[in-house]
């Protein structure tokens, strides 16, 4: 068989690099392995895949393709919450109160987030929470628009994982549950479409060896997940870089002054 992808070569050599380069500088943190993919959101073609900084590198299990394995999102899971806030009635402005606060369980188990700078701010809108990456707030809003809900359009949006709703708590919006960093892209790829979730492909066609086509990569319409109004409010919080210099400085790393970018972040424990 003779099988097309839909890699585009360029973008792929870019993103081995950057892996490369991520992977080095993220040593000092005792992160060994980095892995990155791209999706055209107008198709779903998956551009580059890179699953881990070496194929051949055993002490890094480099032949396991981590694009597709479950991770920790870390606090790149709070956009989809904060977006099912927003189909529920609540808008960046809403205020919410940025203080300890103990979430205890019905087993009796105390609960109380932290802020990744260690202080509480006390009222805050949703959009400054967001931009600066607050837990406590991210963990009330999340209380308040309730786990099943926040799955259920997580799942729309393209996350496959997190089939357990039972199983998740409140620490869900600070990344509890895994994903694939693949069905992760295709979630923001639908975010980047305003809402119009398509399947994403690795293939664009297929022949045998007489050049007959087997199989061929057809455009799709999508299906809207969303309506666009409510991923146009996530898309002015996250591209907004006031809404997160107030935490983490003017000149943050996501900050570009030369195209417009909705952008989020991530960490987990021991920078997983």
């Amino acid at each position: 068989l003779k099988v097309t992808t839909t890699l585009d070569w360029d973008k792929q050599q870019l993103a081995e690099k950057a892996v490369s380069e991520g992977a080095e500088k993220n040593l000092r943190y005792n992160a060994e392995n980095a892995a990155l993919t791209a999706i055209d959101p107008k198709t779903g073609q998956i551009l580059a895949m890179v699953g881990s900084k070496n194929y051949f590198d055993t002490k890094i299990d480099g032949q396991v393709n981590v694009t597709v394995r479950d991770r920790q999102p870390g606090s790149s899971f709070k956009p989809y919450v904060y977006l099912a806030a927003f189909t529920k009635g609540y808008v960046p402005e809403t205020i919410l109160y940025d203080v300890p606060t103990n979430f205890s369980t019905e087993d009796g188990k105390k609960y109380e987030p932290q802020n990744y700078d260690g202080t509480f701010h006390g009222p805050v809108s949703l959009m400054q929470a967001l931009g600066g990456s607050l837990n406590v707030p991210a963990v009330k809003l999340l209380y308040l628009v309730d786990v099943k809900k926040s799955i259920e359009l997580a799942k729309n949006l393209g996350i496959t994982t997190l089939n357990e709703p039972d199983r998740y708590g409140l620490s869900l919006v600070l990344g509890g549950g895994e994903v694939k960093l693949l069905d992760h892209v295709n979630a923001y790829a639908t975010l980047a479409t305003g809402g119009v979730r398509r399947d994403k492909t690795a293939i664009l066609k297929i022949e045998n060896a007489k050049g007959e086509l087997q199989e061929e990569y057809k455009d799709t319409p999508g299906e809207r997940v969303v309506a666009e109004k409510f991923v146009a409010m996530l898309d002015s919080v996250l591209s907004n870089n006031a809404n997160r210099s107030w935490i983490f400085g003017e000149n943050n790393p996501l900050r570009f002054d030369n195209r417009p970018v909705v952008a989020k972040t991530g960490t987990t424990n021991e920078y997983r």
